[in-house]
């Protein structure tokens, strides 16, 4: 069993099509919940560079894995001491990218995820611009003891992606997302949120744009499905304490987990 307690912060910003000024948008963010004890800062997706609608400058911007971005990233957690998880426009093939996650720390690239839920839903085309990742693995990487686990926006609307990485040992869900506006959106948002929580007895840490691109509603969800911590819908940060024994107590009091008869295939 995991013991002790880590400090998030989600910052709720709203990423713009120029990657210089999102990178000192970021670090005065990351300095912030430094500040305030965070030992993982998480960022929403499109951290890089975005582009509302999206066009052929995704592809323009779009940098390595162990480009520019990434390296700024391992500079600043490494000046403050603390892990980074943001969005990456990641290069891919034929003029698309991949919606990338990097979990960052002072010595480099902890765990990376490709978004594997592509948005093409109401009304939107996600796929047109981006290469899905590939599905059947878990990005997971551990801070002062807990396990996290890696997921991104649409992919909270697949309850299959929470319970393939609460199977390789997640104890929090980390969900940086793009959650476009819309009739309900808000409404599935925060009810996802707390579902996922719920149903993988986890953690669930989710970093939104703010209005008027996204909904805000950056949170914290404990074990149970309550909002410990969170943004409306401006910029801001939220920070709060995970315990991993809290974890442990409701994983006990309600081991679904443990009772459940099916399995995650991937098709």
């Amino acid at each position: 069993m995991t013991t002790g307690t880590v400090t998030v912060a989600v910052c709720q910003f709203a990423p713009v099509d120029d990657r210089a000024a999102n990178r000192e948008r970021i670090g005065e963010l990351v300095a912030r919940a430094a500040q305030r004890g965070a030992r993982l800062v998480v960022l929403p997706e499109y951290s890089s560079y975005f582009v509302d609608p999206m066009d052929e400058t995704l592809a323009a911007n779009a940098e390595e894995l162990d480009g520019a971005f990434t390296e700024w990233l391992r500079e600043l957690a490494g000046r403050h001491g603390a892990v980074i998880v943001a969005g990456l426009v990641e290069r891919a093939d034929a003029g698309r990218i991949r919606n990338a996650l990097v979990a960052v720390d002072g010595t480099g690239l902890l765990a990376v995820y490709r978004k594997q839920h592509l948005y093409d839903a109401f009304g939107q085309s996600e796929s047109r611009w981006i290469e899905a990742g590939e599905v059947g693995g878990a990005a997971t990487f551990v801070v002062d003891g807990l396990r996290f686990g890696l997921m991104t926006c649409y992919d909270l609307r697949f309850p299959e992606v929470a319970r393939t990485l609460v199977d390789a040992g997640a104890e929090a869900l980390v969900v940086p997302a793009e959650w476009v506006r819309g009739p309900l959106k808000e409404h599935h948002w925060n009810s996802l949120l707390a579902a996922r929580a719920i149903e993988s007895t986890a953690y669930v840490v989710a970093a939104d744009h703010p209005t008027p691109v996204g909904v805000g509603h950056s949170a914290v969800i404990d074990p149970q499905g309550v909002a410990i911590a969170g943004v409306g819908t401006g910029e801001g940060i939220a920070v709060a304490e995970l315990d991993a024994e809290a974890v442990a107590r409701v994983r006990e009091v309600n081991p679904v987990l443990r009772l459940r008869r099916y399995r995650v295939v991937p098709r």
